[in-house]
């Protein structure tokens, strides 16, 4: 998949078959109406294309109103979003920067100079409930007129339901805020999963073998950290997970993960409060060694909540949690067989 930041690069198809939207998790919903995308560009003989943007709209108006709880939770990250959309079999990605240019630009503004000359759109397919263009004044109606003038086709999708919900990013958030990771998955139609770079971290888990004799290296983690930027990640899901682990060994391996800010016995830390993902593996393969993750892109697959983050204020006592939690997940796991 081609991945384009704006419009008009070079390498850019002259046409495509588009559809609109944030994409977050690409659930069910999205898989199927980019699967109709994909069958109206063959059809046109033209790629297929999604235009999506970044930060989110609703971190930018967060932003502008000084009012960061009105942010998404977010589903996937950027790079994980854009994974998804290329599992999808979508052809082309076109990102545009959410700013206050594009939020106050007119409806038919967007129509001409960002679909029509930016694109060269002969197809657009959206969801039922789309609204474009400055106060959301653009809707449907509008799209298809324009269509009907301009030369393009336009197709609206209604939801998608699975067993009699309809099937949404707010529902997917609700199933992962609740820690309801079945009912995630079968919104998303796959575990519930965030994929990066393994980066090195507190080394805590020297100090805790330290305070665990005969606990060998102690409980050492594979760490991805997530933004610091101002619309930083902020995950729909946080707490203790049962997971498995794939990219590092021919068969995923299993282990116990905490997402979070991680509740810190030293406030100075290299997290630093951010969002990060400590993930670790149950049974270490010997051959990878102790440094042999790092710098390698795994992903995770969040498959059960243990419980929420938990504050621990001794090494013994975070010690003896974490041993908690690889039974639990041992228990989990084996029973899961």
């Amino acid at each position: 998949m081609k991945i384009f930041r704006g419009l008009r690069h070079p390498g850019m198809a002259p046409g495509c078959a588009l559809t609109i939207g944030n994409f977050d998790g690409v659930h069910r919903g999205h898989q199927a109406m980019l699967a109709l995308l994909r069958n109206e560009a063959a059809h046109r003989g033209v790629p297929s294309c999604v235009m999506t943007f970044e930060p989110h709209p609703r971190d930018h108006f967060a932003a502008v109103q000084q009012r960061p709880e009105l942010a998404p939770a977010r589903i996937a990250t950027f790079r994980d979003k854009l994974a998804e959309l290329a599992r999808c079999g979508i052809d082309q990605a076109v990102v545009l920067p959410f700013n206050q240019a594009l939020a106050s630009q007119p409806p038919q503004d967007f129509i001409d100079q960002v679909l029509v000359q930016g694109l060269g759109v002969r197809y657009v397919l959206v969801g039922d409930d789309f609204r474009f263009g400055a106060r959301r004044a653009g809707d449907y109606a509008m799209l298809d007129a324009a269509g009907q003038r301009l030369g393009f086709d336009v197709a609206r999708m209604l939801s998608y339901e699975v067993h009699g919900q309809r099937v949404s990013s707010s529902a997917v958030r609700e199933a992962l805020a609740a820690g309801d990771m079945a009912a995630a998955a079968a919104l998303l139609g796959r575990p519930y999963a965030i994929s990066g770079h393994v980066v090195h971290g507190r080394k805590l888990g020297r100090a805790l073998a330290e305070a665990a004799p005969g606990r060998g290296d102690g409980f050492r983690t594979l760490n991805l950290r997530f933004s610091r930027r101002a619309h930083a990640w902020k995950p729909a899901a946080s707490g203790i997970f049962v997971v498995e682990v794939h990219g590092l060994d021919a068969r995923p391996l299993p282990g116990v993960a905490n997402l979070g800010v991680r509740p810190s016995l030293d406030p100075h830390d290299v997290n630093g409060g951010r969002v990060l993902l400590e993930t670790h593996v149950l049974d270490w393969p010997a051959r990878l060694g102790p440094e042999g993750a790092y710098g390698k892109i795994i992903r995770v697959d969040l498959l059960h909540k243990l419980h929420d983050e938990l504050r621990y204020h001794s090494l013994a006592a975070l010690t003896e949690g974490i041993a908690r939690d690889c039974a639990a997940a041992r228990d989990w796991l084996a029973a899961r067989i």
